[in-house]
């Protein structure tokens, strides 16, 4: 529900904070613009700051000047079922839907060449596996291309194909980024018949987003959403929705000799924050924010241990593989995962109650704030939420 008072005291500080601080990862101001991080390669962000109005993609790549005609060092689609237990577990025909803004003319092609790649099932119109429409549903005309949208439609379809390699998969692609045209394509994934929609974009919420909720807000879909890029920071709408199951993000690494063979912190780009207008979810019980917190769950995002994707509509990294990451890489897995599952969560509720078939995610922060909302802490935090599947049973 939204809040009609002033922002609490709590996310006033949230703000402050986040202020002071910067972003730990601060998205670009243009699309491909870079940073350089303390430990790893240099990163760029796939879509320009959200202008007002307007969503940002939240897909982050490795910048690299290297041949691209072979998959790069990242993680694969066997990783993804390794680390999160999804080995053997079953995959229901169900269809996820991912929302994203322009065209990507090359979608289908290299989402073939992908799942060719890592000898998953072939996806395509032909045999049902694979559909693309625009934000009205029909096939024709599709929108402008725009090849910064082009690495996060790539990202997403890779990632949804990583978790659920036998997901039907329905690409809906909005007139532009600006919320009423994304909003009405995730209105017409859900009539199209989409049980799971994965949104890889946000911007920071805003006091009117109330009159906006009602296109997250399709009961019987599991609406996943990233929850941003930007560290401890505002909160992300439209993850901060109590409709949506927010996702944050994690390093993911090898770990040789442990029972699991990985370990995760949270990532220091994970988007988490306090919001200053949702109520609280009855299901979520942190003390520091006495309105709604994100994120609720989490999967790898570190763009240095990121999924190897295939993008070739005039990528700004050399056309073909490339490493990605950003909770654009978190929010797909988990709506596959969900996919897999072949349950729907109407909300994150589900998440909270079965904690305990989550992998508790320790250590690693996004943030300067002390406590829990920044840093990975023992049960619920910030940046990761209750934590990363451990197999399917939590979702």
């Amino acid at each position: 529900m939204m809040r009609r008072c002033s922002p609490s005291l709590v996310a006033i500080v949230v703000l402050l904070v986040a202020i002071l601080a910067g972003s730990a990862i601060a998205p670009g101001a243009s699309a491909g613009a870079s940073t350089a991080t303390a430990a790893g390669p240099v990163q760029a962000a796939g879509c320009a700051k959200a202008l007002p109005g307007r969503m940002a993609c939240l897909a982050r790549f490795r910048v690299t000047t290297a041949p691209t005609d072979a998959p790069q060092p990242g993680i694969t689609p066997a990783d993804i079922a390794s680390a999160y237990g999804l080995s053997g577990a079953p995959a229901p025909d169900t269809t996820v839907a991912v929302v994203d803004a322009y065209d990507d003319p090359n979608a289908e092609a290299d989402l073939a060449t992908y799942r060719s790649s890592y000898g998953l099932p072939e996806c395509t119109t032909a045999n049902g596996c694979f559909g693309k429409v625009n934000q009205r549903g029909a096939v024709s005309p599709l929108p402008d291309p725009d090849p910064n949208w082009s690495v996060e439609i790539s990202l997403d379809l890779d990632a949804v194909s990583a978790a659920c390699p036998s997901c039907s998969i329905l690409l809906v692609e909005a007139d532009s980024e600006s919320m009423p045209d994304l909003g009405g394509a995730v209105d017409t994934a859900v009539r199209l018949g989409a049980r799971i929609v994965s949104n890889s974009y946000g911007m920071p919420e805003y006091a009117s987003m109330g009159a906006d909720a009602q296109h997250w807000n399709h009961p019987g879909t599991s609406m996943v959403v990233a929850s941003g890029d930007s560290g401890f920071t505002t909160a992300s709408f439209p993850a901060v929705l109590g409709t949506s199951i927010a996702v944050g993000g994690t390093t993911l690494t090898r770990a040789a000799g442990t029972s699991r063979g990985w370990t995760e912190q949270a990532w220091s780009g994970a988007g988490s924050g306090c919001s200053a207008y949702i109520d609280k979810p009855a299901w979520q019980k942190d003390k520091h924010c006495h309105e709604r917190t994100v994120a609720d769950v989490s999967a790898v995002a570190d763009p240095d241990t990121g999924l190897v994707v295939y993008d070739t509509f005039e990528s700004p990294s050399p056309s073909g593989y490339l490493v990605a990451g950003g909770t654009s890489l978190s929010a797909p897995l988990i709506a596959g995962m969900i996919g897999r599952s072949g349950h729907v969560l109407d909300d994150a509720s589900s998440l909270y109650a079965r904690g305990a078939a989550l992998n508790d995610v320790v250590g690693g922060s996004n943030g300067y704030c002390g406590d829990y909302l920044c840093t990975g802490k023992r049960g619920y935090d910030g940046p990761t939420g209750m934590g990363t599947p451990h197999g399917l049973s939590a979702l």
